[in-house]
């Protein structure tokens, strides 16, 4: 066991997701202050000593992203300075992590700008859950922890949905291929994928789908809903092709535009998220939305780090 205490802080981006994981850690959160100058410059005071105690900061990248990413950043600041032993980011959701390659020309790779920032401010340590592609990590040269929603997904289609054995596992795109076909083998259900064709970002123009899904009920697995326009035609796609109900788990919901009324229009039965993003506002206005809680993973990888046990069985287990 370490002979520093754990210190967690949050940001504003989501206080919620931090108060759950704070008490399944069975502590509370440290006193912070984050809050806006009128000319709106980010103002951090860290409210108790962090002397060579083992700092996390929860702060996930959504909502008012560019102002949560400068929260954090400022808050690892704060604590490098105030000569924390360690500092650890747990970033539920990466920001940017969608911009990690150069697929047109002079396009920036803003993920590895953001993996840059995150070192030069003073962190040792990053905790993130699904990346976008996992060769993010190589952006650091500090150890980053990619967590998998994975072993929750799984938990919630053998608790959740009927009849779950008579589903098929559908990616809606190629580049998911991996994680679907991973779930599928792990709940020894079939696979199909649907080929989707872009004309431009965030607009899908046509779909093909390549397996059979005649008479089951077809799970849409994904890492990020944005705004559903491949969910929507995907699930629109699968139901045309003969399946009896669609369902759509979905790691980060970031749920932007139009993507309330494209799931209320939809013939998904159910979009499942996790909380990486807080998501009460929309699940108000959207009853097919349903969360799973991701709290007792993070809290978990928490604490194996602070007392330095190995993370990896959080790989393909659930903490109970």
């Amino acid at each position: 066991m370490s002979s520093n205490s754990i210190k967690i802080f949050t940001g504003n981006s989501h206080a919620e997701l931090a108060k759950l994981v704070a008490s399944r850690i069975g502590m509370d959160l440290a006193k912070v202050m984050v809050m806006k100058y009128s000319n709106q410059e980010t103002a951090v005071t860290i409210g108790e000593s962090v002397r060579d105690e083992d700092v996390f900061i929860i702060q996930s990248g959504c909502g008012e992203i560019n102002d949560n990413l400068m929260e954090l950043l400022i808050m690892i600041n704060a604590c490098k300075t105030a000569s924390a032993r360690r500092i650890t980011a747990v970033i539920p959701c990466f920001p940017y992590a969608r911009q990690d390659k150069k697929d047109k020309s002079r396009a920036p790779i803003t993920a590895k700008l953001v993996a840059n920032m995150l070192t030069v401010s003073g962190a040792n340590h990053v905790i993130t859950m699904d990346l976008h592609a996992s060769q993010i990590q190589g952006f650091f040269n500090i150890p980053v922890d990619n967590l998998y929603c994975e072993p929750s997904m799984i938990k919630y289609i053998r608790e959740q949905i009927e009849d779950w054995k008579n589903a098929i596992i559908v990616s809606p795109d190629a580049g998911g291929a991996k994680r679907a076909t991973s779930i599928a083998d792990r709940l020894n259900l079939d696979f199909a994928l649907i080929h989707k064709e872009r004309k431009k970002a965030n607009e899908v123009s046509r779909m093909v789908l390549v397996g059979e899904v005649t008479g089951k009920i077809a799970i849409l697995v994904d890492d990020m809903a944005d705004t559903c326009g491949t969910l929507g035609l995907a699930a629109k796609t699968l139901v045309e092709n003969g399946a009896v109900k669609v369902y759509a788990i979905v790691a980060h919901g970031i749920l932007s535009g139009k993507a309330i009324q494209v799931i209320n229009d939809s013939v998904i039965e159910k979009l499942v998220v996790t909380n990486t993003i807080p998501n009460e506002i929309k699940k108000l206005q959207c009853p097919k939305i349903d969360t799973i809680d991701i709290a007792p993973t993070l809290a978990e990888a928490i604490r194996r780090t602070h007392n330095g046990e190995s993370v990896s069985y959080l790989f393909s287990q659930v903490p109970e």
